[in-house]
């Protein structure tokens, strides 16, 4: 059995916020029966984008990715006590019963990562269900995916094992802030988020003027043996080293000459991304 698979892909997105719009949208003020009673007009949003920001003047980089039901497989939200008014349906989409949920607080506590909401006016818990109503009613997509302009959304239909040899193929990831739940909200290009860089300018300084030194070899390595990442400065003498563990802390910054002679070398702290300035080398 096939189950349904949102593929979030960061590199295409440019945070236009339609899928949020559209998703608040089809919900507010809306009741569908059997599946969810009217959105909120104010508070949590079911499905939101969020912005992850590396760096600081004058090298920065944002990441944005979609915050919303990860629709687990073994939803961790459907238990004993919860599974009367929440449930599982054959292709994967976990569903609150508008009906059952009233007046239970106690069912956002269900989902470990926070994706459950309160809704004080109509006194009943709700999250994002893939727009299962859309789906049942022959809709190809939800809605969040039918707006994007860029196709950084796209859902399928596959299983999850299938989903596996994708996710190999591919390089796709499951979201950080899943902690090991098997999530059927995949990221691609989003290593970003659990990564750092490090960024520089290296200049040479002859007789008072400073010029910019293209295609030095920049290299960031750890203790003896561990992995190194390395680098070379473009034409404004500018070098950026991406795809850093965000465990490394001390680090050693060493730029090397054509002969892989040291002109410089220095000890960095990598509690998170940052520019390390100019440096200069003789």
């Amino acid at each position: 059995m096939s189950q349904w698979q949102l593929i979030f892909d960061a590199a295409r997105c440019n945070s236009c916020n339609n899928c949020v719009l559209a998703t608040k949208d089809e919900y507010l003020f809306n009741r569908h029966e059997g599946y969810s009673a009217p959105a909120p007009q104010h508070g949590d949003l079911w499905f939101s984008l969020k912005r992850h920001e590396r760096g600081a003047a004058p090298m920065i980089d944002v990441t944005h990715y979609p915050d919303t039901c990860f629709q687990c497989a073994d939803a961790p939200c459907i238990i004993e006590a919860t599974r009367d008014a929440i449930s599982q349906r054959a292709d994967g989409v976990v569903i609150i019963d508008p009906v059952k949920a009233q007046g239970r607080p106690e069912l956002v506590e269900a989902c470990p990562y926070g994706k459950i909401h309160w809704n004080e006016e109509e006194q009943v818990a709700q999250k994002y269900s893939l727009d299962a109503h859309l789906l049942d009613a022959g809709w190809p997509e939800p809605r969040a995916v039918q707006v994007c302009p860029t196709r950084a959304l796209y859902a399928v239909k596959a299983s999850d094992s299938e989903m596996d040899s994708v996710a190999a193929d591919e390089g796709l990831s499951q979201p950080p802030a899943a902690k090991g739940a098997r999530s059927r909200l995949w990221f691609r290009n989003a290593e970003a988020l659990t990564s750092q860089f490090l960024g520089g300018t290296v200049v040479r300084v002859t007789d008072g003027r400073e010029d910019c030194v293209a295609g030095a070899r920049v290299r960031l390595s750890a203790a003896a043996g561990a992995t190194s990442y390395d680098g070379v400065t473009d034409a404004f003498g500018d070098f950026r080293l991406d795809g850093i563990a965000s465990d490394q802390r001390e680090m050693t910054l060493q730029v090397l000459d054509a002969d892989g002679d040291v002109r410089f070398e220095q000890v960095v702290t990598m509690l998170q991304s940052r520019w390390v300035g100019v440096i200069e080398i003789g």
